[in-house]
């Protein structure tokens, strides 16, 4: 009805974008099979590993070359054109005919038990070493930024396709009662905007709330000043009953379930969300552990310490953006500045889970859109590399300490163990338990999943402890 609309709108509840949105926009809901409240907790298919997902993007493509894929041949040949047999590569878009090869900027050392290979950039990290499943054989098809990331976080290339955090809470609920299950953060602008966190076609219900880490947390939230709490509560009061009367004469109708309980959510995210972002309760060294007031680590690190207590308060899926790894030119300084806001806080935030019990149900995944050439691009740079590139997963099960897949001598292709986007996709929804296969939605004449046609969740055996 729009004068429920408009009564909303002029009566100063102040959800705006984050409940209202969600809540008119819920009429895609999928059949009648689900439970009535959409975000209500759903069982997995199998018993997962993991019950939460941190997802650490580092945006702009980090080099794999410089960070868990040491390569010695980049030593050897550096300076000089690459073998003849590697000149008339199909790689699209790069030039191998005269380019250079360039080595690699940073040493490599072995760390923990495992002799986990990882460069000199994470000298924190490398004290985890005995966390990490490296991932050396990421790939896929897309050179640049835009499609990339969409492609990393929805499986696809197409735009208004759900996330990966849109596709896990449509599978499993909500676990919070005052928070969103799906949280995005990032340290700089969301590059791609919305569609960095979208529900795509999943009903709006399902999508990320960007939440800031300082300031005001969440746009649009807090009341009008001119309506106080007593006013806002009746306000409130009459709108759950305007949708209970018309649940009355609608039965099954799982959308009025939706409207009223994500009412509730935002009435109560209105004192849960600044006390989120509240970091005075966590001790000194809890701070100093994450890097917060410790320079360019700052605000990286406040927002890892958030991710912990979201993790604690219930929230399924926290999406963390790291932006600026973009080195086309002098590719050492720019990585060393990106590991330098990235490198403790990452270290703290695998610290403080396992100290506080909380890594062995929540998942860690790093990654970016790509990795980088071998080969040297203006002033040693790197260009963009989706044909061989590192990830890494850790908690949730993982078992650490290892190295799956390898590209070749010069990092060009992944050739053991190859793990398509897809492929990971699927390996993250199989560690909560998920089938990548049997998480579906029906929409424009077929039936759609995160994995599309395809997806093998190829690493699982891998990575979890026997």
């Amino acid at each position: 009805m729009n004068s429920r609309r408009d009564f909303l709108f002029n009566g100063g509840l102040g959800f705006g974008g984050l409940a209202l949105g969600s809540m008119l926009a819920n009429d895609a809901q999928a059949d009648g099979t689900r439970n009535r409240n959409p975000l209500a907790i759903q069982s997995p298919d199998v018993p997962g590993t993991a019950k939460n997902v941190i997802f650490l993007f580092m945006q702009g493509g980090p080099s794999h070359l410089e960070t868990f894929d040491e390569k010695p041949a980049l030593v050897k040949y550096d300076g000089q054109l690459l073998p003849e047999e590697l000149r008339d590569s199909d790689l699209a878009q790069i030039n191998t005919a005269d380019s250079q090869v360039m080595a690699t900027q940073f040493p490599f050392g072995r760390h923990g038990e495992s002799r986990l290979p990882i460069s000199s950039l994470f000298p924190n990290l490398s004290r985890h070493a005995d966390h990490l499943a490296v991932v050396r054989s990421m790939h896929h098809e897309l050179f640049i930024h835009g499609s990339a990331m969409i492609m990393m976080h929805s499986g696809t290339r197409l735009l208004a396709h759900p996330t990966i955090g849109a596709w896990v809470t449509y599978g499993l609920g909500c676990e919070s009662n005052d928070l969103p299950s799906y949280i995005a953060m990032t340290d700089s602008v969301f590059r791609n905007g919305a569609s960095m966190y979208s529900s795509g076609f999943l009903p709006a219900v399902y999508q990320g709330t960007p939440m800031h880490a300082e300031g005001v947390p969440i746009q649009n939230l807090q009341r009008h000043p001119s309506v106080d709490s007593r006013e806002q509560r009746l306000l409130l009061n009459q709108i759950n009953a305007w949708n209970q009367q018309h649940l009355a004469v609608r039965p099954g109708d799982s959308r009025l379930e939706a409207r009223i309980s994500n009412y509730e959510l935002a009435y109560r995210m209105q004192s849960a969300a600044p006390e989120l972002i509240d970091l005075s309760s966590e001790t000194k060294a809890t701070r100093e552990l994450y890097g917060i007031e410790n320079g360019s680590a700052d605000r990286f690190g406040r927002m890892c310490l958030m991710a912990r207590r979201m993790v604690e308060r219930g929230v399924r899926y926290v999406q963390l953006i790291s932006a600026g790894w973009d080195a086309h030119g002098n590719c050492k300084g720019n990585h060393q500045s990106q590991a330098a806001k990235t490198d403790r806080p990452i270290a703290g935030l695998i610290e403080d889970l396992d100290q506080r019990g909380l890594l062995d149900s929540t998942l860690l995944v790093w990654v970016g859109e790509f990795g980088r050439t071998p080969i040297r691009q203006g002033s040693n740079g790197r260009d963009h590399h989706p044909y061989g590139f590192s990830a890494w997963l850790a908690g949730g099960g993982v078992q650490g300490g290892k190295v799956i897949g390898a590209t070749d001598d010069f990092g060009f292709h992944a050739i053991e163990d190859k793990v398509h986007v897809n492929d990971l996709h699927a390996t993250i929804l199989g560690l909560l338990g998920i089938d990548h296969e049997a998480l579906t939605y029906y929409f424009e004449g077929r039936v759609r999943r995160l994995t599309d046609v395809g997806g093998q969740n190829n690493l699982a055996a891998r990575l979890v402890v026997s």
